[in-house]
């Protein structure tokens, strides 16, 4: 098994998914990757105030700043990447930003553009803490918000919605070093790519941005030749994890449920209805984001919830 290392320079880095997108680097099954992501801008410098001009990786906002495509030798159709994530280490600082842009939630709040915030953090990754420039400080528990694959499609598609297959823009906050996240392969060699750092986010991401960040992220690839489920899941230390992405609240909610049944029938040999059943002691609903042109929901079964 090989160590890899990956930087986020020019000619490693893209802010679309393409399935026609070179390579910059392809592992084996089993290998380590260490990369360091940008933030979800590119950003090359700090940037402290909403109006102030740094440098960006892409002269152009398209999309999520995301090193790769990175390909893992053997992926096929049909199988699972299993990326297990070992750690996560956040720079040393990163951005909020609210109330920026004209949304239906913002018009709903009341908040316009004239009410916009830029918070400026702090990150102190060895305390596991961030400080605002109001001297707010909130807990680290940095994640990536972009795992993720291109559609089996030509052209190249949008890092913003996530996606019932390739995943991508998940945004789930519960996956946490330690986490191993298994996304359907949907074109040969998976075509991995990642990023958009996140130092801390609640459910829900309300604001559509968490404490954005450049991150330091060591991961290992694998291949799961017979998932058990066709869309993304995850196992994580707060426990198993199905996922379901649709601009309807009620559809997503029953994709992230339906996984979630279809995975308890497995685990516990039992009919679909004793799956609701125990789902419905057992498994939390949450609002994944609401910041991604698809609302986001996963389904959380807790380790040891059912014995």
């Amino acid at each position: 098994m090989a160590e890899h290392f990956l930087d986020s320079v020019p000619g490693t880095v893209s802010n679309v998914f393409s399935r026609e997108l070179p390579p910059v680097l392809s592992l084996d099954p089993g290998d380590t990757l260490t990369v360091h992501t940008l933030d979800c801008s590119g950003h090359l410098k700090r940037r402290r105030t909403a109006d102030e001009d740094v440098p960006r990786m892409f002269g152009e906002r398209r999309g999520h700043c995301l090193a790769g495509p990175i390909a893992v030798r053997g992926a096929e159709p049909g199988m699972a990447l299993a990326v297990t994530l070992e750690s996560l280490r956040p720079d040393a600082w990163g951005f909020t930003a609210a109330a920026t842009s004209d949304t239906p939630l913002t018009r709903r709040l009341g908040l316009t553009g004239e009410d916009s915030e830029w918070l400026s953090w702090d990150l102190d990754a060895d305390r596991g803490t961030g400080t605002d420039q109001y001297g707010h400080t909130v807990s680290l528990a940095p994640f990536l918000g972009v795992i993720g694959t291109p559609p089996d499609e030509p052209g190249e598609h949008s890092t913003t919605p996530p996606r019932a297959l390739g995943g991508g823009n998940i945004d789930c906050r519960e996956l946490v070093a330690g986490s191993t996240l298994f996304l359907p392969v949907t074109v040969p060699d998976a075509l991995l790519s990642i990023g958009d750092g996140h130092a801390a986010q609640g459910d829900g991401e309300v604001s559509g941005t968490a404490i954005e960040c450049g991150m330091t992220t060591r991961l290992t690839v694998g291949l799961q030749p017979s998932p058990p489920l066709p869309t993304p899941h995850a196992v994580t230390p707060a426990g198993r994890i199905t996922f379901g992405f649709d601009p309807d609240l009620n559809e997503a909610s029953a994709q992230a449920l339906d996984a979630m049944l279809t995975w308890l029938t497995s685990l516990y040999g039992v009919k679909r209805a004793t799956a609701l059943a125990l789902a419905s002691t057992t498994v939390d609903l949450r609002v994944t984001q609401v910041a991604n042109q698809a609302w986001g929901v996963h389904a959380l079964l807790p380790h040891d919830a059912i014995r």
